[in-house]
């Protein structure tokens, strides 16, 4: 099955089990620039699950709009656990949503160092539920090939992800 293909099952899927549940998603992206919305909201109906999200390509919009600690930023650089965390857990409150997705990486072809090498993407998924404390998953994917084979890579594991947790809870 093509990456395309893969996105629109997986998006197709995560709509119905949203709507069966009455949840609203939301995403941060930064190296997707927004391609995991798009799957989302491709879906017919997407409206009653999906109410935005945020493109946070520029380090100040993760620090301004999403609330990511500036330190953590300077120490760890944008694609890094603590910065994901704080996207998925930013997105998550400021958008009012029970389920969020964050992404940061580099899609290449520039960008890449010894330690994240082009491909790398850190993905956070954040779930809260009601009063219940905020739970949030991080994982660090190497994808490989062109720009745009690791965004559409990273937008299936990115939906695989909001997949399992809403697996959970049907």
């Amino acid at each position: 099955m093509s990456l395309e293909k893969e996105i629109a099952a997986l998006a197709t899927r995560l709509g119905a089990a949203l709507q069966s549940l009455g949840w609203q998603v939301t995403t941060a992206e930064s190296c997707t620039g927004g391609a995991i919305a798009a799957a989302i909201t491709s879906v017919a109906g997407a409206s009653n699950w999906f109410e935005g999200g945020i493109v946070s390509y520029a380090n100040r919009i993760k620090r301004d709009l999403l609330g990511v600690d500036q330190k953590d930023l300077d120490e760890f650089g944008a694609v890094s656990e603590p910065v994901v965390r704080q996207m998925a857990m930013g997105v998550l409150n400021r958008l009012d949503a029970n389920l969020s997705v964050a992404v940061s990486g580099i899609a290449g072809p520039d960008g890449g160092s010894e330690d994240k090498p082009v491909g790398t993407v850190w993905i956070a998924w954040a779930h809260g539920e009601g009063q219940e404390p905020v739970t949030i998953n991080a994982q660090c994917m190497h994808f490989a090939g062109e720009r745009a084979e690791i965004q559409a890579q990273t937008v299936v594991e990115a939906l695989k992800g909001l997949l399992a947790i809403v697996a959970e809870h049907e």
